[in-house]
């Protein structure tokens, strides 16, 4: 009989402990506990792929970028140092095809942005050499095709168009691109251009306040139109509306401890996949519903070992896979997702 007692008292304990929690999840104190419990102990729902790339050889710089083109299911890597080839040519299977050098000086963002017509490929270039302070376009094979920017010569002008030090590029399915000028130079900059290079919208002043920036780093589109930058000295990711630039928030609770340096979203638009380059750490946030940026909420995380510097990353629209330029390590790792958590991507 004592022991039933026990039983039934233990039963009602629990049965209270589920009342009181389910009613204190709204305070924003125990979100605020419970954010701090998941970062640490959810699973991250990707795996390495140990056997990519097939040919690890052929990194032979410091990998700073790279750019996944889904259509043709080619991966480009663009790497520095002396007497090297600068941009590495690989498919999503992990074979290496190709490798050029022409007119490359010191890469540090690439982009991949191919249609049924044309393959086409961007790289941001911060050399001090007479390729230097441009972002230039290329065909698969490494023809040039088009430079943005006054060759060898940083500045601040828009007309003729400069920059300095600039960092990466998107470029959407419109022929639109969004340009983050400033790694560390003069510019902090975020510039969008339509698709014959006219400026259509510019944030361009250094500060912490909405729409300021120190060393705009990273830049994406998700899928409901909005802009993505990676604000790394400000140690956060502000947001805007894709047609108007009009600033629509910040998530800053995520980068206490350092700024990101890299931000792309999952094919399905549910995460944003964010790099840390000093801690060596990739986040998986959820992304905020149409109309609400609201704050960071870290789903998992996954930490790399000391000195692996993730410094940007691509995300493929076919399969899902996260490909993560290694500067540190001077590779480029590709993670896999996870069936169970995501069943609609491809293998």
């Amino acid at each position: 009989m004592a022991r039933f007692w026990v039983c039934l008292a233990g039963a009602g304990f629990f049965l209270g402990f589920l009342v009181l929690h389910s009613r204190l999840c709204i305070s924003p104190v125990l979100r605020k506990f419970a954010f701090k419990i998941s970062w640490r102990t959810k699973e991250f729902p990707y795996r390495l792929d140990v056997g990519w790339p097939k040919h690890s050889e052929y990194f032979t710089g410091a990998t700073f970028c790279v750019a996944i083109d889904s259509l043709s299911g080619l991966v480009y890597i663009a790497q520095r140092g002396d007497n090297i080839p600068k941009v590495l040519v690989f498919t999503e299977d992990g074979y290496f095809l190709r490798s050029w050098n022409y007119t490359v000086d010191t890469p540090h963002g690439i982009f991949a942005a191919s249609t049924l017509h044309e393959q086409s490929v961007w790289i941001t270039d911060v050399g001090s050499g007479s390729y230097g302070h441009t972002i230039k376009k290329y065909n698969s094979f490494g023809d040039l095709v088009q430079v943005l920017g006054t060759p060898g010569k940083k500045g601040t002008s828009l007309n003729p168009l400069q920059f300095d030090n600039p960092a990466e590029l998107y470029v959407d399915d419109t022929g639109d691109i969004y340009i983050v000028d400033g790694d560390g130079g003069l510019n902090n900059r975020l510039i969008k251009l339509s698709q014959d290079f006219m400026m259509l919208w510019l944030h361009g002043e250094r500060g912490t306040g909405p729409a300021k920036f120190n060393i705009p780093h990273s830049v994406t589109l998700d899928s409901s139109g909005r802009v993505w930058v990676a604000d790394r000295g400000n140690k956060r990711i502000q947001v805007f509306d894709k047609d108007t630039g009009e600033w629509l928030g910040a998530w800053d609770n995520c980068f206490t401890e350092e700024g990101p340096s890299s931000v792309r979203f999952t094919p399905d638009g549910k995460y944003a996949i964010v790099a840390q380059l000093n801690l060596s750490r990739l986040l998986l946030a959820a992304s905020p519903p149409v109309g609400s940026i609201g704050n960071c909420s870290v789903i998992s995380t996954i930490q790399l070992a000391d000195q692996v510097l993730p410094h940007l990353l691509d995300v493929s629209g076919k399969t899902g896979a996260i490909y993560v330029a290694e500067i540190g390590a001077k590779q480029v790792q590709k993670y896999v997702p996870m069936n169970s958590y995501f069943p609609s991507f491809g293998s």
